[in-house]
């Protein structure tokens, strides 16, 4: 895949986890996943921020848990946006709520953390000198970021107010696309669309930015979620080392259409799928969900 400088306005675009012990969670996914790290942040700052890079190019980030947050470990996705100020007044009147007031991050961008009207909670980011993932859809990079709903009318609603997004169903969960998106990915990468086509992806494919699944009715628990899916050679190997690492394994691997995934926890409970692709099982149905991560 091309790398990326810098993406278009309601499109994922940069994912980071909050954890309680950022230094041995950046231990876990530089292992997991080859990631070096550089903490970024100033000396003398209350926190720590550690962007992991494959090949000297950033692809996500383990962080501190910001103050007055949850004490717990997630994965965050961060949207790319013109202005984090609108988009929270977009989230407003859609019926979601703001968590943060848009802010500045040093000189790398300004964001804001919102809410939908689940409770799904994902960041708006407008950038400055960092534009999001450089590397995307190989080893060790993002490859999906999924909502888990119990709503999916409602999302329907708010993300296309938000973002402008559309539904495309894929039969047991949905996708969202963003119109113009496959335009912008063709002009970097010629022959995107000839080569969805080819490969049996369903009409539209090529303006996917996200993904939609329905949380299990046996899972009352669960709360509304944005998970991140990276994308793994080999999800079997990958799920092994994982559990070496002090990871554990919540689901899988499994088959499941298109690819072979694995639902893992890290070591300070941040969940996570890991996901093979695999062509062969573009026709297969499976009954397994991931709304865990």
């Amino acid at each position: 895949m091309p790398e990326r400088d810098g993406y278009i306005p309601g499109v994922p675009c940069w994912v980071d986890t909050s954890q309680p012990d950022p230094k041995a969670a950046a231990d876990f996914y530089g292992g997991l996943f080859g990631w070096e790290f550089e903490n970024v942040m100033p000396p003398g700052s209350p926190g720590e921020y550690f962007i992991g890079r494959i090949r000297g190019l950033d692809v996500a980030a383990v962080g501190s848990i910001p103050e007055g947050a949850p004490p717990m470990a997630m994965w965050n996705t961060y949207v790319w946006v013109d202005s984090a100020d609108e988009t929270a007044a977009k989230v407003r009147d859609a019926g979601g709520s703001v968590v943060m007031e848009p802010f500045d991050v040093m000189d790398a961008g300004r964001m804001g953390v919102f809410a939908d009207p689940e409770g799904a909670v994902f960041c708006a980011w407008q950038p400055k000198q960092h534009k999001g993932s450089r590397i995307v859809n190989e080893h060790g990079s993002v490859n999906f970021n999924t909502l888990n709903t119990r709503d999916p009318e409602g999302a329907r609603a708010f993300y296309d107010a938000v973002f402008g997004w559309r539904v495309l169903d894929l039969g047991g969960g949905s996708a969202w696309t963003l119109p113009g998106y496959g335009d912008h990915l063709e002009a970097s990468d010629p022959g995107l669309r000839e080569r969805v086509a080819e490969s049996g992806g369903p009409s539209g494919f090529e303006d996917v930015v996200a993904t939609s699944m329905p949380i299990p009715a046996d899972r009352p628990d669960t709360p509304p979620n944005w998970g991140v899916t990276f994308a793994v050679d080999d999800a079997d190997a990958t799920a092994g080392k994982a559990i070496g690492l002090g990871g554990k394994l919540l689901a899988g691997p499994f088959d499941a259409p298109w690819v072979r995934m694995a639902v893992i926890a890290d070591p300070g409970g941040a969940a996570f799928v890991a996901s093979q692709f695999v062509p062969e099982n573009r026709n297969l149905v499976t009954q397994e969900g991931v709304a865990a991560a």
